[in-house]
């Protein structure tokens, strides 16, 4: 047998969705909230998000504004 290592590929850094298309963090946007959310109505993490950290304060914060006024729920049975 070959002692082949199969070549990885390079995966590309995600980039912050705020920080790229300048665009404005809005409770009311849902198409903009259910982005930073998984289907089970968590806030998904950086690492999935592709934000930078200080974006992914602020969408973790506007998610928390939706859930509070009733825009998105708490969570998804």
């Amino acid at each position: 047998m070959n002692n082949v290592k199969p070549k990885l590929k390079k995966r590309r850094k995600k980039v912050c969705l705020f920080c790229e298309g300048k665009r404005p963090a809005d409770f009311k946007d849902l198409s903009l909230v259910r982005k930073f959310m998984t289907d089970r109505g968590k806030i998904m993490p950086r690492r999935m998000s592709g934000c930078c950290a200080r974006h992914q304060r602020l969408a973790a914060k506007i998610v928390k504004r939706a859930r509070q006024i009733g825009l998105v729920p708490y969570t998804i049975d």
